[in-house]
């Protein structure tokens, strides 16, 4: 099935469309990922491949961006719990912050700014070079064969990144505290442990996981529905990554409201 981009109707009809056609992409997605599987063809070369790929260019930026991210949280938290006399409150924040928030955000913007861009620019220059056409034209279905096994590489790495992102996060925050602040070691790592739960971790990978997902799919579908050559190319890039920056903030928003329903906090204050 070859995707095309849709005619221009106007800017709210254009915007709607083009979220029907991003839902159809997706759902085309998984179920062109469930067949491959089926029947036992799926590129797993090419999706090693894009993980490795993925992995140089991420890695390496999202522990750069963690570092100053983990030492304004210390600085910031230890100056204002030191001035109402809470200084051992220091593990609770970082536990509510950077699990909770920061890690899966900063995972989301690498995979979306870094690697979608170059998702969308890979498959953008692979449409108007006419190559995705003459898959299709062969049998070969350009959703199984290109986006599915980026799709899944991207959602493994931001799932792995993630834990690395929070190791970063919280090792700088502790030494930091600890080390610049002076403030006690057992006393941050007992509010950590006394207001993180194993429930907090695993709703951040589910977090980053779903962040990749989005960011997958609008950088596939962008990049297989390129019109206007190289220029097309470039306006897709960057349709890509702002539109897969707004859904990231949406999903995190109604995830983060939904754990807070469903899973109490705990510790007391």
């Amino acid at each position: 099935m070859l995707l095309e981009t849709p005619p221009s109707r106007g800017p709210v009809a254009d915007a709607a469309l083009q979220i029907g056609h991003m839902l159809d992409f997706a759902v085309l997605t998984l179920l062109a990922g469930l067949q491959s599987l089926r029947y036992r063809r799926f590129p797993w070369r090419e999706c090693v491949h894009q993980m490795w790929f993925l992995a140089t260019v991420t890695t390496l930026p999202a522990v750069l961006v963690t570092v100053p991210l983990g030492v304004m949280v210390a600085v910031n938290i230890g100056s204002l719990a030191g001035q109402l006399g809470a200084q051992g409150y220091g593990g609770a924040v970082v536990a509510f912050v950077i699990v909770g928030q920061a890690a899966p955000l900063i995972c989301a913007l690498m995979i979306s700014g870094v690697g979608g861009s170059a998702i969308c620019a890979d498959l953008g220059s692979r449409k108007i070079r006419e190559e995705t056409d003459a898959l299709e034209v062969m049998g070969v279905s350009t959703v199984e064969r290109l986006a599915v096994p980026r799709v899944v590489a991207a959602t493994v790495v931001t799932v792995l990144l993630n834990g690395v992102v929070m190791a970063v996060g919280i090792g700088v925050s502790f030494a930091f505290q600890v080390i610049a602040l002076n403030n006690s070691p057992g006393s941050f790592l007992g509010a950590l442990t006394e207001f993180s739960r194993l429930s907090d971790f695993l709703v951040a990978e589910i977090k980053a996981a779903a962040f990749a997902v989005c960011a997958a799919i609008v950088a596939c579908y962008k990049g297989l529905t390129v019109k206007g050559g190289p220029s097309g190319v470039g306006d897709a890039v960057n349709e890509a990554v702002v539109l897969a920056f707004v859904l990231v903030f949406i999903v995190n928003v109604v995830v983060t409201e939904l754990y807070t329903v469903i899973v109490p906090a705990r510790g007391a204050y």
